[in-house]
């Protein structure tokens, strides 16, 4: 889950829109945003891929997220993080749930960030590639202590809607997040977004 994490952080700050970055790329990103921000709800699965710094392949994970306006529901595996709008819940798949105000996780989990939302200054960035059915956008953290060197967005021309991210870290190691199926039109119910401590194990311990 942490690499979940990691990889939201990223893609959450992907719209900074300053004058030192490429108006190319951010004619691409904005016209993302905008689509997003007028979708009904949101629905998309995902796969997660990491590889060592020799390129060999380092596990595979499935990752599903449901969203409407300012809350989500994210799964991977048997853990799981619920956001009602005020505050985010993160069960660990185990016997743990950690419960956080929004304004508290905001930096570090936002998926309406990953899609438009608000965005931060903690990259540049260029387009890179316009071939083939994807703008390639490159992202490169302002702040040196990131553990990470760079992050590679590829956004689908025609749809509008990311495709794939790709991050390098500072061991060269590569994490693929990419988009299997995305939805902007969903109908989805409330109920997917109301933390129900009963539908975890008895002897969970909520910490916050």
């Amino acid at each position: 889950m942490k690499k979940i994490y990691a990889l939201l952080a990223c893609l959450a700050w992907i719209g900074s829109i300053y004058s030192q970055n490429d108006p190319a790329a951010k004619k691409v990103l904005d016209a993302v945003g905008a689509k997003v921000k007028t979708a009904k709800g949101i629905t998309a699965s995902c796969s997660l891929n990491s590889f060592t710094s020799k390129g060999k392949p380092n596990g595979t994970k499935s990752i599903s997220l449901l969203m409407k306006a300012e809350k989500y529901l994210l799964k991977q595996g048997k853990t799981e993080i619920v956001c009602d709008g005020q505050n985010v819940y993160t069960y660990d798949g185990d016997k743990t749930i950690t419960k956080a105000a929004v304004d508290e996780t905001s930096q570090t989990l936002n998926p309406q960030k990953l899609l438009s939302g608000t965005y931060d200054k903690d990259f540049t960035y260029k387009l890179v590639s316009s071939a083939g059915t994807n703008f390639e956008i490159e992202m490169k953290p302002i702040d040196a202590r990131k553990n990470f060197q760079k992050i590679n967005l590829f956004i689908d021309k025609v749809k509008n809607t990311f495709s794939k991210a790709r991050i390098l870290d500072k061991s060269n190691n590569i994490t693929e997040l990419k988009v299997l199926s995305i939805n902007l039109n969903s109908a989805i119910p409330e109920s997917n977004f109301v933390f129900n401590k009963g539908k975890y194990p008895k002897d969970v311990e909520i910490l916050d």
